[in-house]
């Protein structure tokens, strides 16, 4: 499984209540939405971190609640991101989404890619 802290849940709490919002101010009926967290190839490491925001939710993605947030990940990409942690860190020298993956062997300055 795939946790969210608190901080990381409000943040997509967030960004999730401003899509429904401006689905409304277009007339239209705000769907529900999930946090899509995957890999992708490709980055410093080989493998970058993927996030968002998503009305599509497919019959063979997992799927579990945190914090108020449905957290949606496809099987493939589970495979590397199985007990990572998504914190969401708002400082002074910059804000973003923090991963803790106990898979990487090894990743960037960044923190936005990684191999295993």
């Amino acid at each position: 499984m795939i946790t969210l802290s608190e901080s990381a849940a409000r943040e997509i709490k967030n960004v999730i209540t401003q899509q429904q919002e401006a689905a409304k101010t277009n007339g239209q009926e705000p769907a529900p939405y999930y946090l899509r967290v995957g890999v992708k190839g490709g980055g410093c490491s080989g493998f970058s971190y993927a996030l968002d925001i998503t009305e599509t939710k497919n019959e063979m993605d997992e799927s579990w609640d945190h914090h108020g947030v449905e957290v949606i990940c496809d099987s493939k990409s589970m495979l590397y991101l199985e007990g990572t942690k998504i914190d969401f860190k708002d400082e002074l020298m910059g804000r973003g989404f923090v991963f803790n993956n106990p898979n990487a062997t090894s990743s960037c300055g960044c923190g936005s890619s990684f191999s295993a």
